[in-house]
């Protein structure tokens, strides 16, 4: 059995994440965060959710419970990385989906996962991450004939653009091209007057309503057009992933972990 810890658990996300913790076999709801001083402490978890059943209140963050196995965290950067140090400290195994981090914020967890083990990634997916497999074989079979572009769209309420699995999906491809992403990336075309270079990654981007997600990665040539797509109609689709991935990081050895290595693709 394997008894999770949510943080920021009176989220969107964090309730979903309470939710697949319940009812996911094999694991256990053990503590559901959130910031301290908040006005949920001391509530009933089971009055904010819709399934699973459980005794569990919300509690302040800074209060580990002493039968949590694996940490899952989606907050915002800051969050996350307080929660981290304390993981750390308390040595809890982390997932981490949160979004949006600097290249300084991602030194923070490779150099964590050299005390827990963390697996991390911008989506948690499985068919996602399978996507990420599909666009690095179509990116090499096209080879150089290819304009690629990433379509992205989302709910009206998320920050980050491109968002984390657009950007996922870029990075896959340009690794498979031999490409640096961060030169052949394009985010705004607004200004350009010239026309669009084959060794670059467009990426268009959409929030309104209450869209979960949807990633659309295109290899369009003359005559032909390649769309490999992938829609979220639910956020269980992600807080599932979540759980696997807590369930296989429990008892690994410290060190920093994909979706990849959860679902042994590219083996």
């Amino acid at each position: 059995m394997t008894n999770i810890a949510i943080f920021g658990a009176n989220g969107r996300m964090g309730k979903v994440l309470c939710e697949a913790a319940l009812i996911s076999t094999g694991t256990e709801l053990a503590a559901a965060y959130v910031r301290d001083q908040h006005d949920l402490i001391g509530s009933q978890v089971q009055h904010f959710i819709n399934q699973g059943k459980t005794d569990i209140a919300f509690s302040t963050e800074m209060v580990i419970a002493d039968d949590v196995d694996v940490a899952i965290d989606f907050t915002l950067p800051e969050g996350m990385l307080a929660h981290l140090d304390f993981a750390v400290a308390n040595n809890i195994p982390m997932v981490i989906g949160t979004t949006g981090l600097s290249e300084a914020q991602m030194q923070r967890l490779f150099e964590a996962a050299k005390h827990i083990p963390i697996v991390f990634a911008r989506n948690f997916s499985v068919g996602v991450n399978l996507l990420l497999d599909l666009v690095q074989t179509a990116a090499t079979k096209f080879g150089d004939d290819a304009d690629i572009e990433i379509f992205e769209a989302h709910h009206r309420h998320k920050i980050d653009a491109p968002s984390g699995t657009a950007l996922a999906i870029g990075e896959a491809i340009a690794e498979a091209k031999g490409w640096d992403h961060d030169q052949v990336a394009v985010y705004d075309r607004s200004q350009s007057e010239q026309a669009k270079s084959q060794k670059e990654i467009g990426y268009s981007v959409l929030r309104a309503g209450d869209i979960v997600g949807e990633h659309t990665a295109y290899f369009a040539l003359m005559g032909e057009r390649l769309e490999l797509t992938h829609k979220a109609s639910s956020r269980m689709t992600f807080a599932r992933g979540a759980v696997r991935a807590a369930k296989w990081v429990q008892n690994k050895h410290p060190g920093f972990y994909s979706m990849r290595e959860v679902l042994e693709l590219g083996k």
